[in-house]
């Protein structure tokens, strides 16, 4: 590996992140607030969304993030209704979290924004070249999930549409 091309990779990631932090990929403009998600509850959700009901220890464990904070995050879901606790389908003790019909909504409304700015994005690449990108960048989060040994998601059809 060119120590070159890893930079090169390394300064194109912070670019797209701050990209999608900025809500640029989205219809290329900011969001309404009113349908606008926090970018951790669209993480969550998201994650939820494809795997089913997750306890805060499945979704710390998913993202390699502390339980603390992702139950800061998931209090702050639950207050705006977008998920709610249910008991262990599967019987066990833990309490899992799942998404609201509203919260399903925001959901499929936040994600189709993102969507739409995508499409706009990249209006003028080939199919070919956008399901390339999509590989590769399928490859690379398969790739850092396996470094940091956190569990993959497993995408349903919904999700990746």
């Amino acid at each position: 590996m060119a120590d070159e091309e890893i930079g090169r990779v390394e300064r194109e990631l912070m670019t797209l992140g701050r990209h999608a932090s900025m809500g640029a990929i989205g219809d290329c403009a900011r969001q309404p607030e009113e349908g606008r998600l926090e970018r951790s509850a669209y993480i969550l959700m998201s994650r939820i969304e494809a795997s089913g009901p997750l306890s805060i220890g499945q979704l710390a464990d998913a993202f390699g993030l502390d339980a603390s904070t992702v139950n800061r995050q998931t209090a702050a879901m639950l207050r705006t209704g977008l998920v709610e606790r249910i008991p262990d389908p599967d019987g066990g003790l833990a309490r899992k979290f799942r998404i609201t019909p509203e919260g399903l909504a925001r959901l499929h409304h936040h994600r189709a924004w993102l969507t739409r700015g995508l499409r706009r994005v990249l209006t003028d690449w080939t199919d070919e070249d956008i399901r390339v990108l999509a590989d590769v960048l399928t490859r690379f989060n398969e790739s850092v999930e396996h470094v940091q040994r956190l569990p993959q998601m497993v995408q349903d059809a919904a999700a990746g549409e």
